[in-house]
């Protein structure tokens, strides 16, 4: 026991880092050490409070051991080697991000002394840890990064000095200490530019470093070691930072036209001081591959990456232009090739070849895509590469005796160009013919290859307005058959995804597979449950979607493949290592869930589902696999939207039990399913007093504990659900419980109007439930701070608030609520108090009323736009002589921009359209008042009214009488309204019956007397 608690001993950790520095202990030990430290340093570093209810404070490192170890830890990674160094590294970050600058000014000192050091030794160590500071603030807004500012001030001239003093000396230590100078440059840059401290002069030295490093030679030597191997040299990873530099600063900072307006100024500087002389190097490094000479995949992707920002502009597309065939041809397409690796890694293991053509992370380092989407900006701005580059695939695909691997090449670029080529008039037509003549062939070819590529083809090319449906038949049927015969799983993919494409754009095509919709649903879920790759999950969500009727037979079995697939991944010992797997397993969740909403109207379908979804459900709580969490609250919801079986009010007591822990974090996702309980079955729910103890408990804690004010509002809308969803059911016990615990939560700081509205409101509703019942408890409860009852209190916030009331739902209990208050007859002293404010409060909420139900009729105005005519050739091709100047683009970054600084500006609120705030985030949760034939409270309030004028002439009198002639008007036009709303329901209810419609325009009556005489009328 004692062992496990050691790290709480004062002076532990400094221990750690002195075994962790010393060469006299053994290397295994010393790693070991430092792995534990970075844990204890993430975890136990920051100071945390003690959770609520809890008295002891968490265990935190002791100020004393914080102290030593920011004296020491510098210097330990500057003595370390590589793999302790990058541990310790870890522990830098964590501690910078909680004590630079507040408590640790003085890391900056240590480090630039480290770096004027005359022993070079400590230099890769201090500009790690100088890597460390910059990136603590690298994803930060400019005006949170004055800490670095102040620091770069000093460190930027130095390390630039001492990269220019590294450039000749091509050793392995000294090109490591260039790369890790230009990692630092590029955290510093790569989010924001700070202009303060890069002005012109200094900018055209950095510029003047990254071309150099650009283009000096790789030492020869390097060629002896194995092609596969290259990339991770370090000459080759300096020249990688250097072209991810510029490219970056190009794309975001340097492109005139395409930046925020900041950077105008500097755009145009950057654009015609360096653009073409680094696009120059660029052009020279390109030729190299040209002529088969080595060039790292990354590099050579981020040299594509910058061309394909220098084909918008002329001044660079110039320089280019002469160049483009070649590149296009001999430098992009053969990037776009099948290669010898792909064909290595489809033979060794088709499964890892899958999850590399997929992986959106390799997408940001391929070549090949780099090279796909150079050729696609080219074709698309500039006119001359289109024609050039079709003529060249025709060529290759018309060869009956040329290679295969160039065919899949010409088939990929097409593909990639598929809707640029779609909307010229000159290629539209040919492209179903270059279909049935090129691709259909392919899918009978012996190479896997080439048949994967037929399916993506047609994939590229589900748009196509087919002119003969023989041909769109062949393509469904053929991707069909490679779905369900292939032998060869990339295949199978390619095939899936195509499928699904083809019947989401192509009517036709949808009725053509109508037929086969069970075998290929099943070869579906075979796939996905052998390759365990989510976009096929989408494809079977697109599916599911498309044949909601035929889905209704099938749906029990693909529930059950989706839930032992599931299973699998879940319990595969390689689960938690593997980010795909997470996906995947999300992607099967939310497939099972759009399975139970396709077949909701179908009872007796989802009784067979719920059993198969709740050992999906059991697994996950029982293995506490917490991001899945919010997923299977999601198919408990679905699985309660009509009936609560037996089994389902099970799984509230278990989700209880489970959540205990982790109530505050998923009680927002956790709301549907509870409103479900609640309302699906209102009687079941209070036949059992242990459901409404659970759910009462989940609220209270959410209210008591610090979860946070969204989740709040979402615990007291519950209750208010429960009080109106309950009215006239018998639960006056529950009453005091509810108001208390909201009324409670007022007391305590309270930042946003939404959460002390909503505490108000479920007082409001328990006012509706029983007058006399919530007067008794707001008279019985007092707090620690007064010993006074709790009634005033309550009603001077709730007239203080009126105004914060939006949205139906609320104002309408608002509304009802203060009727009810003014017709009492038993009312408490402080209503009297407030009785100015009671009719003017009841006007603006009418007033705000009327606009919501305004806003809720249907807007069809705009719902037939008209479409643009397909016919028309779209072109966004430039002159030559012209730059690309996104006018769109560059709006959206300014009202991006521009969102920004209102999101900033909390406190000025003149600028919100109150319109759109008549839909509040929690009127989804349906109560019985927002039913259509619910009461109606301007009925309530008028009858409330004349009641009051009947039956006490002076509440009355005192209650009107501060009434302007405006406000008198408008109260006229409530009553007006009332009689309307009163004959339309009525007229609308024989209607239904079949008879006989009211004039519901007819005259009304006046009915309020406003004369100085109480009782006249």
């Amino acid at each position: 026991m004692g062992t496990v608690k050691s790290y709480k001993i004062i002076n532990f950790a400094p221990t750690l880092l002195q075994i962790i520095v010393s060469d006299q202990v053994e290397f295994p030990v010393r790693q070991a050490a430092a792995i534990y430290m970075k844990n204890m340093v993430t975890q136990y570093w920051p100071d945390r409070e003690a959770p609520p209810g809890e008295a002891m404070l968490p265990f935190n490192i002791h100020e004393n051991d914080r102290q030593q170890i920011r004296d020491n830890i510098v210097e330990g990674i500057i003595q370390s080697p590589d793999l302790i160094r990058s541990q310790l590294a870890v522990c830098l970050r964590a501690i910078i991000k909680y004590d630079f600058p507040g408590r640790w000014t003085a890391v900056v000192d240590k480090i630039g002394f480290f770096l004027q050091s005359p022993n070079n030794a400590s230099w890769l160590g201090s500009l790690m840890c100088l890597y460390q500071l910059v990136r603590t603030y690298e994803f930060k807004k400019a005006e949170e990064r004055d800490p670095l500012i102040a620091a770069m001030q000093i460190f930027l001239p130095r390390i630039q000095q001492q990269i220019i003093q590294l450039l000749p000396d091509a050793s392995h230590w000294s090109v490591l200490i260039q790369k890790q100078i230009l990692k630092i440059f590029f955290a510093l840059v790569q989010y924001t530019l700070p202009l303060q401290l890069v002005n012109k002069q200094t900018m055209t030295q950095w510029m003047e470093i990254f071309r150099t490093i650009i283009d000096r030679d790789v030492p020869s030597e390097t060629l002896q070691v194995d092609e596969d191997d290259r990339p991770e040299l370090v000459w080759w990873k300096c020249k990688k930072w250097a072209l991810h530099l510029v490219t970056r600063l190009f794309e975001r900072y340097g492109s005139p036209g395409n930046v925020t307006k900041e950077y105008n100024e500097f755009s145009e500087f950057f654009f015609k001081t360096y653009a073409v002389g680094i696009q120059q190097v660029l052009l020279k490094l390109v030729d190299q591959y040209r002529q088969k000479q080595y060039v790292a995949p990354r590099v050579l992707q981020q040299v594509l990456n910058y061309l394909n920002q220098g084909v918008n502009h002329s001044l660079t597309w110039k320089q280019m232009k002469p160049h483009i065939q070649s590149i296009s041809e001999e430098v992009a397409f053969p990037l776009m090739c099948y290669k010898d690796e792909d064909e290595e890694l489809w033979q060794e293991d088709p499964y890892e070849y899958i999850r590399m053509k997929f992986d959106v992370f390799e997408d940001h380092v391929s070549p090949t895509i780099a090279a796909q989407n150079f050729l696609y900006t080219a074709a698309k701005k500039r006119k001359e590469v289109l024609p050039k580059m079709m003529s060249f695939c025709y060529q290759i695909l018309t060869d009956p005796s040329g290679d295969p691997r160039k065919k899949d090449g010409a088939l990929h670029v097409i593909g990639s160009l598929a809707d640029i080529l779609l909307k010229k008039n000159m290629y539209k037509g040919q492209m179903e013919l270059m279909l049935q003549n090129y691709v259909f062939t392919l899918f009978n070819s012996n190479l896997g290859y080439l048949r994967a590529r037929a399916c993506w083809v047609l994939h590229s090319f589900c748009n196509l307005k087919f002119t003969n449906d023989l041909n769109l038949r062949n393509a469904v049927e053929l991707t069909k058959k490679s779905l369900i015969e292939d032998k060869e799983m990339p295949v199978k993919v390619e095939a899936a995804i195509a499928l699904q494409t083809l019947i989401s754009n192509q009517d036709q095509a949808k009725e053509y597979i109508k037929p086969s919709v069970r075998p290929v649903m099943q070869e579906l879920l075979h796939i996905v449950r052998e390759t365990e790759n989510d976009d096929l999950t989408n494809v079977i969500q697109k599916m599911i979607c498309e044949y909601s009727e035929e889905m209704t037979t099938i749906a029990v079995d693909m529930t059950q493949h989706l839930a032992m697939t599931f299973s699998k991944v879940l319990q595969s010992d390689a689960y938690e290592e593997i980010e795909d797997k997470t996906v995947m397993a999300m992607g099967i969740l939310n497939t099972i869930d759009t399975i139970l909403t396709v077949v909701e109207a179908h009872k007796e379908i989802t009784l067979q589902l719920e059993g198969i979804c709740l050992q999906v459900i059991g697994l996950v709580l029982q293995k506490h696999v917490i991001e899945f969490y919010e997923e299977v609250l999601s198919l408990a919801y679905s699985l309660t939207c009509q009936v609560i079986s037996p089994n389902m009010w099970q799984l509230l007591g278990i989700l209880y039990e489970v959540l205990q822990q982790d109530c505050f974090e998923y009680f927002t996702d956790m709301m549907p399913l509870l409103h479900n309980y609640v309302t699906v079955d209102t009687d079941a729910f209070l036949s059992n007093p242990k459901n409404v103890e659970i759910i009462y408990n989940l609220c209270k804690k959410v209210l008591t504990g610090d979860a946070g004010e969204d989740a709040e509002c979402h615990a007291a809308k519950l209750l208010e659900v429960i009080i109106l969803q309950c009215r006239g059911k018998g639960i006056d016990q529950c009453i005091p419980l509810f108001v208390e615990a909201v009324l409670e939560r007022l007391t305590r700081g309270v930042k946003t109007s939404e959460l002390r509205t909503m505490c108000l409101q479920v007082a409001i509703a328990a006012l509706y439930y029983s007058p006399m019942l919530l007067v008794n408890t707001l008279e019985n409860i007092r707090f620690s701070h007064s010993a006074e009852p709790i009634t005033a209190q309550f009603i001077n916030q709730w007239m203080n608030d009126t105004d914060c009331f939006l949205g139906l739902h609320d104002r309408k209990v608002c509304i009802i609520g203060l009727s009810t208050l003014m017709e009492m007859q038993n009312r408490p002293e402080a209503v009297d108090a407030v009785a100015a404010q009671i009719l003017p409060s009841l006007l603006l909420l009418f007033l705000g009323l009327k606009r919501a139900y305004a806003s809720r009729a249907p807007n069809d105005q705009n719902e037939n736009g008209e479409e643009a005519n397909e016919d028309t050739e779209e072109n966004e091709e430039i002159p030559s002589d012209e730059d690309d100047i996104r006018e769109a683009g560059q709006q959206y970054l300014e009202m991006l921009e521009q969102h920004q600084v209102q999101d900033d500006d909390e406190d000025d609120d003149d600028d919100w359209d109150e319109d759109g705030l008549e839909e509040t985030a929690l009127e989804g949760f349906s109560t019985p008042l927002d039913e259509d034939n619910s009461v109606d409270e301007y009925q309530i309030f008028t009858s409330a009214l004349l009641r009051v004028q009947s039956r006490d002439a002076a509440w009355y009198q005192t209650l009107t009488a501060p009434l302007s002639e405006d406000q008198k008007k408008q109260l006229q036009e409530i009553f007006t309204l009332t009689e309307q709303r009163k004959n339309e329901a009525e007229s609308k209810k024989i209607e239904g019956q079949g008879g006989y419609k009211f004039d519901i325009t007819a005259p009304v009556p006046t009915a309020f007397n406003f004369g100085a005489t109480p009782g006249d009328n």
